[in-house]
């Protein structure tokens, strides 16, 4: 049993000071307001519940930075794609798992607490298999556990080239499967992540393009009740593709041919109608965005404002982790909706609302959906997951509770971050994971040779 003691924490029903909180096994067992200190840790500080992860390639951080110079032609998503193909052509296991513990180690440090990792990069260089087909997955489970970070992890099923059943390219071989090897690739995933603390394993069919109308229904079958992600309707290509191909766009074929509801999160949902948003907000799914990358990438801007007058649920993820920051991705999206409707303040819903406090709920109960955990409050019954954040930061010291958020969203960001915890454990202090010196050592030697 841990027993702490918060100065200050954002609970379900709102802002408490002195909150005593009992902690076992990672989970919250007992939570009191005002409680008395004696026999607690102290915890110093304004606590809020750790924000989901609900979208990452945790590989793509080695490469940020290698696509910002202009070609010959008109750069888009597309173009980008490419420079992907190259940079993981040459990536090791031992690189993998660099990488991906150094991103979650950055994740945790700007104030996301759990991850789901949409996980496409499956074998060696020449598209062959490992001897353990989920070995790339068992790196990724390592990184988890030596970062602390919560974990669910999805496989990819990535078939095709695209829509069609199009032969996939040279570029695309290492993601690549079938649907009998998928399946002993999501077992082998299982596996990768038993000697975690409360991971899940969920089922990730890539996209559309990358999948058959049958794959995609035999694929879907495997996950139960546990999470089902998918990119869609990112690109307006990948849009007209879709059109040209079936005669409806994306995000209508998805809700006329799959069983999408809780379960399910649809990753990025960019260019979307009047009746896809109504029926994503109807079918109970999460709408996954990653407002940092999808400005990075050019993709367009998600239509929040109608999403969330129908009843949609949203959470956020860093995707291609360009940039790493939990307030960030908050603070982009409703920048993105200002920019777009030329106002202020557009996703609160009512007077008097706090904007930062209105976004970081929803991204809460949308995150912890999609990941398939629970995860998302100060609450009993919740992994003790908390980004406590420093009172005397210049940006929060002269203000007070829902203050504390827009500051903190819109204003200081992660700098304001002094300690998290995951389950109940301190892996971040003084705004430094606590395995900081080692990690980041490891990926600058990967680092170093992968752009040698």
């Amino acid at each position: 049993m841990r027993r702490l003691i918060l100065d200050h924490a954002l609970l379900a029903h709102g802002w408490a000071r002195n909150v005593g909180l009992d902690v076992e096994d990672g989970t919250i067992v007992a939570v009191r307001p005002e409680a008395a200190a004696e026999g607690r840790e102290r915890v110093v500080g304004i606590a809020l519940p750790g924000l989901p992860n609900l979208h990452s390639h945790t590989f793509q951080r080695g490469m940020a930075g290698l696509a910002e110079t202009r070609g010959p032609e008109g750069d888009s998503f597309w173009t980008w794609r490419q420079v992907m193909y190259r940079f993981l052509g040459s990536l090791t296991p031992d690189d993998v798992e660099a990488i991906a513990a150094f991103t979650m180690m950055e994740m945790l440090e700007g104030g996301f607490t759990s991850l789901a990792e949409f996980h496409y990069l499956h074998h060696d260089a020449d598209g062959r298999p490992y001897a353990d087909i989920a070995e790339l997955s068992h790196r990724i489970a390592a990184a988890a556990q030596e970062t602390g970070m919560g974990l669910t992890l999805l496989p990819v099923f990535y078939a095709q080239g695209g829509f069609g059943g199009v032969a996939p390219t040279e570029g695309q071989r290492r993601f690549i499967n079938d649907v009998e090897s998928y399946a002993r690739l999501v077992e082998g995933a299982r596996k990768a992540v038993a000697g975690l603390d409360d991971a899940v394993v969920g089922i990730a069919p890539h996209s559309l393009r990358a999948v058959t109308p049958e794959s995609f229904r035999d694929v879907v079958a495997m996950a139960g009740e546990g999470p089902i992600h998918i990119h869609i309707a990112e690109q307006v290509k990948e849009v007209e593709d879709c059109l040209a191909w079936s005669g409806q766009r994306p995000v209508t074929w998805l809700l006329d041919h799959a069983p999408v509801d809780r379960r399910w999160c649809l990753i990025h949902a960019t260019h979307l109608d009047g009746r896809e948003v109504r029926g994503i907000a109807d079918s109970n799914a999460v709408a996954g965005l990653c407002p940092i990358t999808e400005a990075n990438l050019g993709d367009g801007i998600f239509d929040g404002v109608d999403y969330l007058r129908a009843g949609g649920r949203f959470g956020v993820g860093s995707d291609s982790n360009i940039e790493i920051s939990a307030p960030g991705e908050l603070k982009l999206f409703e920048y993105s909706q200002r920019l777009k409707h030329r106002a202020r303040n557009v996703l609160a819903e009512h007077e008097g609302q706090s904007t930062g406090r209105s976004l970081y709920e929803k991204a809460l109960s949308g995150g912890a959906k999609a990941l398939g955990r629970k995860v998302g409050g100060i609450d009993v019954g919740q992994r003790a997951d908390l980004v406590v954040l420093d009172a005397s930061h210049p940006d929060l010291c002269a203000v007070s509770s829902d203050r504390w958020i827009d500051s903190y969203v819109f204003v200081s960001g992660k700098a304001a971050i002094d300690t998290v915890f995951v389950a109940g454990k301190p892996v971040v202090r003084s705004g430094r994971h606590v395995h900081r010196e080692a990690i980041r050592a490891r990926y600058e030697r990967a680092m170093a040779r992968i752009l040698a």
